[in-house]
């Protein structure tokens, strides 16, 4: 054997183990995580992890708030009965050729002259519990639709949930089970989600058990416009866009900061797939409470108006340079650009006009219209804000008392019209003209209620008549509905010929408390 070469390996490879841990040491010496200046400083823009003192900043622990969301946190289950919808209309009405030409459902004659099967369906997401006494929030199009709503707590207990109301302008819906004693989350102030916090999202994805993902606050007041598929032009949308892992099932989760507060309601994810690819969005808790708290008050959420209109409403987009110019703002002032004043309107009365900008909301900056719909949504008519706005290069303060829908200060409870689950708003003056009709009331924005149960509806239909007697406004359309159990409904589409018929029944009955007939604006 051959010592001699045997020792000469060991101490070649024992200088060569010490030679590198000293060239490592002076490596981690001049690659600290911590970077300083030639004065031992740390720059005050380095972006590293200290607390604002400088001190290094401590791990972020999650278990805490873990454990505290997961035990408040429920498993929604749907089930939408398989039924017949008809439309009632008399023979002589019905189209011969609708069949031979296989018109689609995108056009209001497509399967319309005939009963129609629809095949039952079962769907899943998730909820909050926000009260000892067992409410819980949830997105609208979790339950949307659904005949019976089924709660699986953490412990595997399973309840039957009470759908109290639903809110599709904002995607907010409230269940209630029975009983008492049940572990519920604590409301935070999504004033205070900063960009770059860690937060985490609870829920069931895919059907799986309990779910845990942490990421960070991406963006705010982030406009997405899916909310305008059920709540049409009145969609308000002001989302918590996070990087924290979101997937079928999360819908109506929770997300909740490193404290366990809740801050927001996981509602939908921006995916070419269908699942998380690296966004996911959450209506803002500041938003969801108060249209729990007037649900559970009212039956219909009371949202408050302000009365202006705004250009790219859908975007959201910034201020032009020539909205800038006009008003003598620099680049870094931001705001809402008010294109109209509607006449009677909150706005009006305070003075606002056509060119100022809001810049600000009780003191809350206002960054677009995102950020103004989120804000105005929080208050009831007949509060009063402070509005903060730039006019001829000069910043003004105003105080505005917020309107309902039809101009008044009034609360307002929910009506029949409430529970057809539908948008009702009176043909203007124009198009009826142009429709050779006296008057009516136009339909859109269907969704869970008698209309989309009991009949197929679309969008845009105009109502006429109800049992025969004319119908020119939504004033007269509610007193027609006042006190029926049932009636038949009649009207037209505008660009197809024909009067069509739809019978309603059960008006009477509990039916879908719908809030958010407005834009909050």
């Amino acid at each position: 054997m051959n010592w001699k070469g045997i020792l000469t390996t060991v101490l070649i490879s024992a200088a060569t183990a010490v030679a590198s841990v000293g060239l490592y040491s002076k490596f981690e010496q001049r690659n600290n995580y911590v970077w300083k200046d030639s004065q031992g400083k740390v720059p005050v823009n380095y972006a590293g992890f200290f607390n604002k003192d400088g001190s290094p900043a401590e791990p972020v622990d999650f278990e805490t708030a873990a454990n505290t969301a997961i035990p408040a946190v429920v498993h929604i289950k749907t089930i939408t009965n398989p039924r017949q919808v008809s439309n009632n209309l008399p023979r002589q009405q019905r189209n011969p050729f609708a069949e031979l030409f296989g018109l689609g459902d995108d056009d209001p004659f497509g399967d319309m002259f005939r009963q129609r099967n629809i095949p039952g369906q079962q769907a899943s997401g998730s909820g909050v519990i926000i009260s000892e006494d067992g409410y819980i929030v949830t997105n609208n199009h979790v339950i949307d639709g659904a005949d019976e709503v089924n709660v699986t707590l953490s412990n595997k207990k399973q309840l039957k949930a009470k759908v109290v109301g639903s809110d599709p302008s904002t995607d907010i819906a409230v269940l209630k089970i029975e009983g008492h004693g049940y572990p519920y989350l604590l409301y935070g102030n999504s004033d205070d989600v900063h960009i770059g916090q860690w937060v985490l999202a609870v829920g069931y994805p895919f059907t799986l058990e309990t779910t845990v993902t942490a990421g960070i606050v991406s963006a705010k007041s982030r406009a997405l416009g899916i909310n305008s598929r059920k709540a049409a032009n009145t969609a308000i949308e002001s989302f918590i866009q996070t990087d924290a892992a979101v997937n079928p099932g999360n819908s109506g989760g929770a997300l909740i900061n490193p404290k366990g507060e809740l801050i927001g309601i996981n509602s939908a994810i921006a995916s070419p797939t269908g699942s998380f690819a690296g966004y996911s969005f959450a209506i803002p808790v500041n938003i969801a409470k108060k249209v729990v708290n007037d649900i559970i008050a009212y039956g219909s959420v009371q949202r408050g108006y302000l009365g202006i209109e705004y250009p790219n409403e859908q975007q959201l987009d910034e201020l032009t340079p020539e909205q800038r110019k006009q008003q003598g703002l620099r680049d870094d002032v931001d705001g809402v650009f008010i294109s109209a004043v509607t006449k009677g309107g909150a706005a009006e009365a305070a003075g606002l006009q056509k060119g100022d900008v809001i810049t600000k909301i009780n003191g809350s900056t206002i960054s677009g219209g995102a950020d103004l719909q989120g804000l105005i949504a929080r208050y009831k008519p007949g509060e009063k804000i402070t509005i903060t706005f730039k006019r001829d290069g000069g910043e003004h303060r105003v105080d505005a008392t917020l309107k309902n829908k039809i101009g008044t200060e009034d609360i307002t409870v929910s009506t029949v019209l409430d529970k057809l689950g539908a948008q009702l708003t009176t043909l203007d003056e124009k198009k009826a003209k142009q429709l050779g009709v006296k008057g009516g009331v136009v339909v859109s924005g269907i969704s869970r209620g008698i209309i989309s149960d009991q009949t197929m509806m679309k969008n845009n239909f105009v109502i006429l008549r109800v049992d025969g007697k004319d119908i020119v406004n939504t004033d007269q359309l509610k007193a027609a509905l006042a006190g029926k159990s049932s009636v038949n409904i009649e009207g037209i589409y505008p660009g197809f010929e024909g009067v069509y018929q739809y019978g309603l029944n059960d008006l009477n009955g509990a039916g879908s408390s719908q809030g958010g007939d407005d834009d909050g604006q």
